[in-house]
């Protein structure tokens, strides 16, 4: 997508970026905190979830391509209410809140650009709730098998099941009888 933007907006976009590296199992953001940054993943794989009663509910899995936020968090700079845990050691670029609006103000490709990225994954939350709520089990797995099939060898698979909302024992039995 970098590939729409002028020399002028990457290299403006490149010149606020910060390269951080995150080691696996460390935390991007917690419950209650506000997210300061916004991540542009170029390694790794970061998991965000919440926990209730004692059970563990995926929200998302990001990687490389990937924006990793709690948008909630970032966009609206107030606490969140889950978690990013790092699953893999991550490289990532990151961005503040306030240099990305900063750079909104000087260039509206940049602003176009985020806007379309922030669209992309709205369009994706919409889908993923309507699979939750409209597909059987098999369909749900058969559906993320397609778009994420790395994602099998990169994540413990108790946290796709609860990603898909399939009891592990229910998502080992789709494992070993589908081929993926």
């Amino acid at each position: 997508m970098l590939n729409h933007l002028s020399a002028s907006d990457k290299e403006l976009l490149y010149s606020r970026l910060k390269p951080v590296f995150i080691k696996k199992g460390e935390y991007i953001t917690l419950p209650g905190q506000v997210q300061e940054n916004l991540y542009l993943v170029h390694s790794g794989v970061q998991m965000s979830f919440f926990e209730n009663e004692k059970k563990m509910h995926v929200v998302a899995f990001t990687y490389s391509g990937d924006m990793c936020a709690v948008p909630e968090s970032f966009f609206f700079q107030k606490p969140s209410r889950y978690a990013i845990k790092c699953l893999s050691d991550s490289e990532m670029n990151s961005i503040s809140f306030s240099e990305l609006n900063a750079l909104f103000d000087e260039s509206r490709s940049l602003e176009r650009f985020f806007r379309k990225a922030t669209e992309s994954v709205l369009s994706g939350v919409i889908n993923r709730h309507l699979e939750l709520h409209t597909l059987s089990i098999e369909e749900r797995f058969r559906s993320f098998a397609a778009r994420s099939p790395q994602l099998f060898q990169l994540v413990p698979h108790k946290y796709i099941a609860s990603y898909l909302g399939i009891d592990p024992t229910n998502f080992s039995k789709l494992y070993n009888s589908i081929k993926i």
